[in-house]
């Protein structure tokens, strides 16, 4: 089933990158590899077309994870990115939400939560059913996965999509900050709402004037509203 589904695995380690490697071809993923930064860039590079998500170490020789994160972003905004860092610092992942971070897994981890965290990614960015809905010209295009507003696409990350796609399905409704990290995120984040609302933020600017519409509920969270 998921025969065509490639992930790059990026870790200095290579004891790590064979835990890894064994538990994901378990579930029928075709697996990349690369030791360092440069290795990294130079593998996504020859196989950007087909690679569906990178599993990324922070601490690497040669060129760090935060290096190679920056130079993918700059053309791909939506391939979903997974840091795997040792280090649990709540300002290391609100630096790394910043540069386009879709979710962290902090070392030591279980390599069954790793595929779990895996899998509901790529669940989440399996195209659906094509339904194309304007919000006041918020247009979502869910097989395309791509958002135009006033029909100028808006170049948004994995995490940003579906948050914004989160609010969108649930227009007029106010949403908890807890309920958005449970739902958007997918599993029990322990961070704190900076997180989201570090995203919600970057999506206002995104989508210009249209982000008035992404109202804050003061003691509660965000809602979708056009009045």
């Amino acid at each position: 089933m998921m025969a065509d589904v490639t992930v790059l695995v990026v870790d200095d380690e290579s004891r790590m990158r064979k835990l890894i490697k064994d538990f994901l071809i378990q579930k029928d993923y075709n697996i990349l590899e690369a030791e360092d930064g440069e290795k990294a860039l130079k593998v996504y590079e020859e196989n950007k077309e087909k690679i569906n998500l990178i599993l990324l170490d922070v601490m690497m020789p040669k060129l760090d994870g935060w290096s190679v994160l920056r130079q993918i972003r700059q053309s791909n905004k939506a391939l979903p990115i997974v840091m795997l860092t040792a280090r649990a610092e709540e300002q290391d992942e609100l630096f790394g939400f910043e540069l386009g971070v879709d979710e962290y897994i902090t070392k030591p981890f279980s390599p069954k939560i790793l595929v779990a965290r895996v899998e509901a990614i790529l669940k989440r960015t399996k195209p659906e059913s094509r339904e194309l809905k304007s919000y006041d010209g918020i247009v979502i295009d869910n097989e395309g996965r791509t958002v135009t507003v006033d029909g100028k696409q808006v170049e948004l990350s994995f995490r940003e999509y579906e948050l914004l796609k989160y609010l969108l399905d649930n227009e007029n409704i106010a949403l908890s900050r807890d309920k958005i990290l449970n739902t958007v995120w997918n599993y029990d984040y322990y961070g704190d709402s900076r997180t989201i609302d570090s995203h919600i933020k970057k999506i206002r600017h995104k989508l210009g004037k249209k982000g008035k519409h992404i109202q804050t509920i003061r003691g509660i969270g965000y809602k979708f509203e056009i009045k």
